[in-house]
Formats: C-alpha cells, sequence, structure tokens
C-alpha cells in the first residue's frame, strides 16, 4: 500500500472517529450501528482498489439519486450481484461516505468503472487520472444535524419491529413461571384495549411489584408452542404467542383480616393491570413478562464465514405452510450455531422424487435442489433464530434447506 493510500485510509477512520465523539459532546445521537472489524477490513481493501467488474450487476445504473423508501439493501442490490455483499458497498463508498447508516435521500451515488474497478463516489467522476480519489482539506467547523431521523436503514424497519417484541423464545417451564392473568373486572371471559383485570406472580413467595412507583409494562403471553427440528425432530425451544401489553396500575399485596373463627388470616390482593394494546382478545391465564428496554436495532447483511446447513422451522403467525415474501421464518440454528444477526442464507427448494420413465428398470431420481431465494437473520436465541425473506421465486415452506449463500 503506498503511504498516500495509508495516510488517506487513517484519515477517514479519524475523521469517522471525530464525528461520533462530536456527536456525543453535542448531545445529537447518531445510531449505534453494528460494524465487524473483518467488514470494516474489507471496507478499508476495497476502498482502495474498487471492487472487480464481474461482481456489478450488468444493468448496474452510472448513477442513482436517493430517493425516500431506498434501503440499503435495495441500493447494494442495484449496484452489485450480491445484495448481502455490504462491507463492499460500503468501501465503494468509504472516502465520501465515512458510515454506510449515513445515506440519505437526496444524495447522488456516481458509479466509477475506470481501471478496470468499479467505485462509488458522491462526486461525479470520483477518482482523478491516477485512479486515486481527490484529496479534500478540511477546516474544523461544527454542525448540528438530526442524523438518526432521515438515514436509510438496511430494510424497511416495519417489516420486522413487530417481530423484534412479539414472538419469544422460553424453555419448557420457562412461560409457566411467568406471573399470570388470574381475574378480569366484571367477571368478564375475554379482554382487550381499555379493560382492567388482576395478575398473580407465579410464585407464593413473590409479589408483582413496582417499588419505584413507575409505570411498568409489561407484554401479554399465551401458549408455549414447540418448535421441533424438522431433520431430527429434537424440540429446540417453544415460541409463546404474543397476544398484548399491559400496564402495571397497582402492585400486588396482602392484607392481614379476621377469619370466621376470629383468628387473623393474610388474604392475597393481586395486582392490577390495565390492558393496554391488544392483537388478541387475552383471559384468564395468559401470562406476564416485562417490557424489556427499547433498543435500536440495524443490520449489515453479510454472509456467514462457515458453512451452514439449517432448515425452516415455521412460519410464524401463520397457519398457512407456505411463507411469501417479506414474512418471518424460524430457523433451527441459533446463537450457539454461530448464528449472527444479518447473516444472510440462500434459501433452496427441495428437489423432487420422480421415476425415470425412460429407463426400464424405472428407478427414482432424486432431483436437484435449486435456489428459491434469500432470506436474513434478524433476531437469535440459543437454538433458535428469526429471519425476514428477502427474495423468492415461489413459496418457501417449513423443511426447505438454508446454506451459505454462495
Amino acid at each position: 500500500m503506498s503511504k498516500s493510500l495509508l495516510k488517506a485510509a487513517l484519515t477517514s477512520t479519524a475523521l469517522a472517529t471525530a464525528l461520533g465523539g462530536m456527536l456525543a459532546s453535542t448531545g445529537v445521537h447518531a445510531q449505534n450501528f453494528p460494524i465487524t472489524a473483518g467488514q470494516r477490513a474489507i471496507a478499508t481493501q476495497v476502498a482502495q482498489s474498487g471492487v472487480a467488474l464481474t461482481e456489478l450487476r450488468e444493468d448496474a445504473p452510472k448513477s442513482h439519486t436517493v430517493v425516500p423508501g431506498d434501503t440499503l439493501w435495495a441500493i447494494s442490490g442495484l449496484f452489485l450481484k450480491s445484495p448481502w455483499r455490504w462491507p463492499e458497498l460500503w468501501g465503494m463508498n468509504l472516502a465520501d461516505i465515512k458510515n454506510p447508516h449515513l445515506i440519505y435521500p437526496g444524495q447522488v451515488l456516481h458509479l466509477d468503472t475506470s481501471n478496470g474497478r468499479a467505485r462509488l463516489s458522491t462526486r461525479a467522476g470520483g477518482a482523478d487520472d491516477t485512479g486515486n480519489m481527490p484529496t479534500v482539506k478540511l477546516s474544523p467547523r461544527t454542525r448540528t444535524e438530526q442524523l438518526a431521523g432521515n438515514a436509510l436503514t438496511t430494510l424497511q424497519n416495519h417489516l420486522i419491529e413487530p417481530f423484534l417484541s412479539e414472538p419469544i423464545i422460553v424453555d419448557e417451564q420457562g412461560l409457566s413461571k411467568a406471573p399470570r392473568i388470574v381475574a378480569a373486572q366484571d367477571s368478564r371471559v375475554l379482554l382487550t384495549r381499555g379493560d382492567r383485570a388482576y395478575a398473580r406472580s407465579a410464585a407464593a413467595d413473590e409479589l408483582i411489584d413496582d417499588p419505584q412507583h413507575k409505570q411498568k409494562a409489561f407484554r401479554v403471553f399465551r401458549n408455549a408452542t414447540p418448535l421441533k427440528d424438522p431433520v431430527s425432530g429434537e424440540v429446540l425451544g417453544y415460541e409463546a404467542q404474543y397476544v398484548g401489553k399491559a400496564l402495571l396500575a397497582r402492585s400486588e399485596s396482602t392484607q392481614e383480616v379476621s377469619g370466621k373463627d376470629g383468628k387473623p388470616q393474610v388474604e392475597i390482593v393481586p395486582a392490577t393491570i390495565d390492558i393496554v394494546a391488544a392483537k388478541e382478545e387475552m383471559r384468564v391465564g395468559d401470562r406476564l413478562l416485562p417490557e424489556p428496554p427499547t433498543q435500536i436495532q440495524s443490520y449489515v447483511p453479510h454472509a456467514p464465514q462457515n458453512p451452514v446447513d439449517a432448515r425452516i422451522v415455521s412460519v410464524y403467525g401463520s397457519a398457512v405452510v407456505n411463507a411469501a415474501q417479506n414474512q418471518v421464518v424460524a430457523i433451527n440454528r441459533g446463537e450457539r450455531d454461530g448464528m449472527e444477526k444479518g447473516h444472510v442464507l440462500a434459501i433452496l427448494q427441495d428437489g423432487a422424487r420422480v421415476v425415470d420413465k425412460t429407463d426400464a428398470n424405472r428407478p427414482m431420481l432424486k432431483l436437484p435442489d435449486e435456489r428459491n431465494g434469500l432470506l436474513m437473520v434478524f433476531r437469535t436465541f440459543e437454538r433458535v433464530s428469526y429471519a425476514l425473506v428477502l427474495d423468492i421465486t415461489s413459496g418457501v415452506k417449513v423443511g426447505d434447506k438454508l446454506t451459505n449463500p454462495r
């Protein structure tokens, strides 16, 4: 690497670090997106040398103006044959766009294919005659921008946001140990938004309490459906069905009263909860789990480094056998198997078994598995992960194979 390129790479990193510090000190909060060391190294390499023209789509545009509704996945797919190769796209922008997640509507991305390599730049022409990116001298100044509000997301967030909170994987006893709804106001059988209900802790020596006198939020779940590995039949975990949300109005307590024999007795006073959201009507016996803190989520699509042999376990929230594009599925690989948020996997359609009618012996043939699309992991548990179906040719079904995208 030449000294000028090394200096440019170090300068880019320093500027990105300085920008992050400036945002923190001025109270402007940028999104904290996961960029791994490996992705950063690939991006730096590509920023120096560009991408082979063979990696570009044949119909890659010479330029693209970012518009509202664009996603980083979609823009990557405009230029590259493999949208999950996100580090390459970032590297193509590294000289101009210090953070790949800070791309905004109105920016124009120009494709430069000179010298047999491909680069993206926010300046027409991109590189100079020597193939190096032009040097830009900067002077210190302070800017205040609301970065998180307008920057493009990797995917359409509304497709996965509900699934970051709704499905939950528990062990066999996990949900049974959670607090439960024990009664409803006016002896109602079904509960919905605006109703009041009463709940108890699962353990006799515990109470549903809010000692800080804040409104404590709960998610309400029902049923623990076993998720079985399509190959081994082993139960990987139990998927709890999300039905709504509730707020704690009064803590659970006890009180001392006089019994019929005049002796003091202790009565249990269940906690009071108000139903504030209902995906389905709730009922006595449904379980409560504390609302976790809100987290900003983003995903850097990338292929797994190690070989993957996985299967689709279930289609979430649907009784149908086949999943369509933009639906969520559970897969039989989790954190213990090395699954990460952002992992992109290829979906393989199981080849049919047919009789060879051209052979007098009529042998059975197993046709090859055919690639049917892509999905991306966005939430992981120990043995199970949730993934979004991104691109498919035909319906995806339980048992379909998953492997590395190339």
